[in-house]
């Protein structure tokens, strides 16, 4: 008889990716502490030695993921900001199940790391009031992503079953090519009006 598997150990990461899969795949109301816990073949309860807060730590762990992303600079501060940009949106894209936590919840953690730095970067570049044009990029690429979601149709119900089927985008870190063409037409009018003001 061969030897039983030890049990994969419990991490946050585990827990956090397991999340994400239930929140893309049914929804965030959808996601419990016991059906994460059923998910992950332990008690709800371990789940809390990893995430003392319970399910409010988990929202905060889930909101951080899908926005602490980095973008190396470059050679200006416009290509720096699209470099976060892009960078941001398909974060974003790849877990739409928790876009309604990411445009709700305060940056923390490495998420408001990822914000001093992307400000840093951009002042740094020349930008004046770099930190005002980052809540305008971070508002503009929140705001497209969610359009792009609601009108791909992922939170819409497929029937009478009720549930949800899983928006998948076309590739990874890209979009449709009308959605792509559409998110760089909104960002260089962006750009164009930070350079002027």
């Amino acid at each position: 008889m061969p030897a039983k598997r030890p049990p994969i150990p419990l991490t946050r990461e585990r827990i956090i990716e397991a999340a994400l899969h239930i929140a893309d795949g049914q929804g965030l109301r959808r996601l419990t502490m016991r059906r994460l816990g059923d998910a992950l073949q332990v008690e709800a309860m371990a789940i809390y030695h990893h995430l003392p807060r319970g399910k409010d730590a988990l929202m905060d762990a889930l909101a951080e993921h899908v926005t602490a992303v980095h973008a190396e600079p470059a050679g200006s501060w416009q290509e720096t900001a699209r470099a976060w940009c892009r960078a941001s949106r398909d974060a974003l894209r790849e877990h739409p199940g928790v876009l309604a936590l990411a445009l709700t919840k305060p940056p923390k953690g490495r998420a408001a790391a990822a914000v001093r730095e992307q400000t840093e970067q951009l002042a740094e570049a020349g930008l004046p009031d770099a930190a005002e044009a980052v809540r305008a990029l971070r508002a503009y690429v929140f705001g497209a992503v969610a359009v792009e979601v609601q009108q791909s149709g992922w939170a819409d119900p497929p029937g009478d079953e009720g549930e949800t089927e899983p928006w998948r985008p076309p590739s990874r870190g890209g979009g449709s090519a009308a959605a792509d063409a559409d998110f760089e037409r909104g960002l260089d009018a962006l750009l164009a009006g930070l350079a002027r003001s």
